[in-house]
């Protein structure tokens, strides 16, 4: 991740915000970090679907695995 001091991007500000990267960019004062640019996503993650081929499904998904005995 890319940072910068305060002073340098105050100088170099709008250069800076057309390289963004998606990683974004750490301002810093006197070494510590103070803020973050990141790129603005104009279209939010698809949830539907986003795990796909991620997870491994076990068993069945309407039970829970266990036997039991309910009482009359």
């Amino acid at each position: 991740m890319t940072r910068i001091g305060a002073a340098k991007f105050k100088e170099q500000c709008l250069s800076l915000i057309d390289r963004v990267g998606p990683e974004g960019i750490i301002i810093t004062k006197h070494g510590r970090p103070v803020a973050k640019l990141v790129p603005f996503e104009t279209r939010p993650p698809r949830l539907i679907g986003c795990l796909k081929a991620k997870l491994k499904i076990r068993g069945s998904l309407l039970s829970t695995g266990l036997k039991w005995r309910a009482e009359s």
